[in-house]
């Protein structure tokens, strides 16, 4: 299997890029599998948390050059650019609406729909080895994957425009100094981290989860005034849930809360 995925405990998932899923995660042979197994997680009310990760020297390399150019001399370059995208697309919605933490734990290069996919993430964790490139611009492609929406938002406009404009290659150190990437720790560290944070992020209630996760995507489009209405709604349902009474109890009775039971 080029898409692999394994239960770590305690809820949490790692999903694995190996071979040419990694280097050519963006085909339509690879994009399919990606996908199935990342909505699996999501859909599984037994996984609270994903750590997604590559093989070597690539968490997940973008399109299948070759395929592109098979598709320019068939003329059907757009099909194949609107089927992967309707595939992506969605994919990358879901994650950053569902109350599923996700961890990009970057072994390698992330670039074009990788790059997305790793954006796309709640949280970035990197090796050394770590890369991030857009690479649109030198094929020819405008970007996509959601890309020039999630980088500025991370590193500020003026930064992720020289980034795209001059086709830059960030690597995991300039990367996390500029905010894209959260924390950088040794190869051999890194899933262990990843998984680490994707407990510890994972750990509250459903609805606290799913609630911040939607205000925060949220409040790039709305006023303040709107926001606050958002917020409001949503506390109030978080008022009736067993998490809320849970925590509150253990609060007076100065004690940890336990939410493993509200996934």
């Amino acid at each position: 299997m080029s898409v692999s995925f394994s239960d770590m405990g305690h809820g949490v998932r790692l999903v694995r890029f190996s071979g040419q899923s990694a280097t050519q995660s963006f085909s339509r042979a690879f994009l399919p599998e990606i996908a199935k197994a990342i909505n699996s997680g999501l859909s599984d009310s037994e996984v609270k948390a994903m750590v997604l990760t590559g093989e070597g020297k690539f968490f997940s390399a973008g399109a299948d050059i070759s395929a592109f150019q098979k598709s320019i001399d068939d003329g059907d370059s757009v099909e194949l650019i609107r089927e992967l995208t309707d595939i992506l697309h969605p994919l990358l919605i879901k994650m950053r609406t569902s109350k599923t933490i996700i961890v990009a734990a970057l072994n390698g290069a992330s670039a074009g729909g990788g790059l997305g996919l790793a954006l796309a993430c709640d949280a970035r964790v990197a090796s050394s080895q770590g890369r991030m490139a857009a690479s649109y611009s030198g094929i020819g492609l405008s970007p996509d994957g959601g890309t020039t929406w999630l980088l500025p938002r991370l590193v500020g406009e003026q930064v992720a425009r020289k980034f795209f404009f001059e086709n830059q290659i960030w690597s995991a150190d300039e990367a996390c100094k500029l905010g894209a990437i959260d924390e950088v720790v040794s190869e051999e560290s890194l899933i262990d981290r990843a998984i680490e944070i994707a407990n510890n992020w994972s750990r509250w209630g459903s609805h606290t989860k799913e609630a911040t996760k939607h205000l925060l995507l949220a409040q790039n489009v709305n006023d303040f005034e709107t926001h606050l209405k958002h917020e409001q709604t949503l506390i109030e349902a978080a008022g009736t849930t067993a998490a809320f009474a849970e925590g509150v109890d253990a609060f007076l009775n100065k004690r940890k809360p336990d939410f493993s039971n509200d996934r």
